[in-house]
């Protein structure tokens, strides 16, 4: 299994930015898709960015230009570069990732760190 373990969350102030960070580790083979999604309380968990294992990425539109994902695969790592933060941003973000063990295809998920954004 796949353990997910993010970093990088805190306090911003609006226009200011933030770099999160997502190690994976445990017993897999290999990490096809990893991603990044936030929440809001009361809110459906929403899709941030995706990066494949050979770099292809995609975004959400409404957050194109302002927040890069990147990967080492080297380190089972993931980032997300946030820019220009929003409050609109602040949000619990959770990594994601894809790996293939001995019993096949599996998902994990972080457990989450908190990004604020005051305005």
């Amino acid at each position: 299994q796949v353990q997910l373990v993010e970093s990088g969350g805190g306090l911003v102030q609006a226009g200011g930015s933030l770099r999160l960070s997502c190690a994976a580790s445990g017993n897999f083979f290999s990490i096809a898709t990893m991603g990044w999604y936030r929440q809001v309380p009361g809110k459906q968990r929403e899709l941030v960015a995706t990066i494949t294992s050979g770099g292809g990425t995609y975004y959400t539109d409404s957050l194109k230009g302002r927040f890069t994902i990147s990967r080492e695969n080297a380190k089972n790592t993931v980032y997300l570069q946030m820019n220009s933060l929003k409050p609109e941003d602040t949000a619990i973000y959770y990594c994601q990732a894809l790996s293939r063990g001995s019993d096949g295809w599996r998902s994990a998920w972080g457990q989450g760190t908190q990004v604020t954004v005051s305005s």
